[in-house]
């Protein structure tokens, strides 16, 4: 794998590190072109109360803007969680090139868990996608957070 790979994976940390600070689930997200990131994403739908707030369509929209596109092409998200069906189908739609992602999720992963939307042959795009870019620490992050709410009385029930 590629060492750049694991640098841009270092600043979806970050961002799902300044998740957590925030109270949300750690996830984080960045979305990157020719070596700049252009996008930035962490979840924030407790904070917004909204529940299409996950990192990776916020790094997505970022990336829009900033490309002055919703065609993403030369993009590569970098994600510290499995995407979601909705992020997965976002990758999509947003005809990025690559995903790159952390950790499995095995309840709710729609990029290689449960199914692989973004490189399903049906679909009128593919992207590439690399799995298990420091899964260790993304997953870690992860589970010291719902550790830590299950542990806590007054923590809501989901998240």
């Amino acid at each position: 794998m590629s060492p750049e790979h694991g640098r841009w994976m270092e600043a979806a940390l970050d961002e799902a590190r300044n998740a957590l600070a925030d109270g949300e689930v750690p996830v984080g997200a960045v979305a990157v072109r020719a070596g700049v990131i252009v996008g930035r994403g962490r979840n924030r739908t407790m904070e917004l109360q909204d529940p299409t707030a996950h990192a990776e369509l916020i790094a997505l929209r970022e990336a829009a803007a900033a490309l002055r596109s919703w065609r993403l092409i030369g993009v590569t998200l970098y994600a510290t969680l499995e995407p979601c069906a909705m992020c997965s189908g976002a990758c999509v739609l947003a005809r990025i090139d690559r995903l790159v992602y952390g950790a499995d999720d095995p309840k709710a992963g729609m990029s290689g868990s449960l199914a692989s939307i973004p490189d399903d042959p049906r679909l009128n795009h593919r992207v590439d996608i690399v799995r298990g870019m420091l899964a260790d620490e993304c997953g870690a992050l992860l589970k010291d957070f719902f550790r830590a709410r299950r542990g806590s009385p007054d923590a809501p029930a989901s998240g």
